[in-house]
């Protein structure tokens, strides 16, 4: 079964759609959207070009990139991640974060998932990836990027999210993930 396929019964149809907001990562409309019971309702968007994120195994080992993030107001343990730009492959960007963040590149880099960040009023599709065999070089990170490298070793894994330790809802997915193929 597809997400697609013979559901056109709950499908809406954007009939106006009002740019609020476009900014270096992200742009907000508002839609005025024909409902399937043929009234018209109101949505919010946040338009985003998509992300990835890499789960980086390496001797044992899974890294983590330890890094403040404004919205929240904390310092967040989370994988190896970042935007992708436009007209990039996913692909390409996964190789590209691996580098700048953990300073590592890998010869069996794969795509596990696609998943949505907040389907209700976000366009932001994650691709994740699993990279192994890696080989830690130097970071290349970006002028705006500060962070710590951080590797935990896979037999803590799970004490770790069981304490609280991962509030990131990509990085859980990651760490369920290895946590469900030891």
């Amino acid at each position: 079964m597809t997400n697609n396929e013979s559901f056109e019964h709950l499908r809406e149809k954007v009939m106006n759609s009002k740019e609020i907001f476009n900014g270096k990562i992200i742009k907000v409309t508002h839609d005025d959207v024909l409902l399937p019971n043929g009234n018209v309702s109101k949505r919010e968007v946040v338009h985003h070009n998509g992300a990835v994120a890499i789960i980086a195994v390496h001797e044992e080992h899974l890294y983590f990139v330890r890094q403040y993030r404004t919205p929240t107001g904390e310092v967040i343990l989370e994988i190896p991640a970042g935007k992708v730009e436009e007209n990039e492959a996913p692909d390409e960007t996964a190789k590209k974060e691996l580098k700048e963040e953990i300073g590592a590149v890998s010869s069996d880099i794969r795509k596990l998932y696609e998943f949505y960040t907040a389907p209700g009023f976000a366009s932001e599709l994650i691709h994740l990836y699993i990279a192994e065999d890696i080989r830690l070089e130097d970071q290349a990170l970006e002028n705006d990027e500060f962070l710590d490298i951080v590797k935990i070793p896979l037999s803590s894994l799970k004490e770790n999210l069981e304490k609280g330790y991962f509030r990131d809802a990509k990085t859980i997915i990651a760490v369920q993930y290895i946590l469900s193929n030891l």
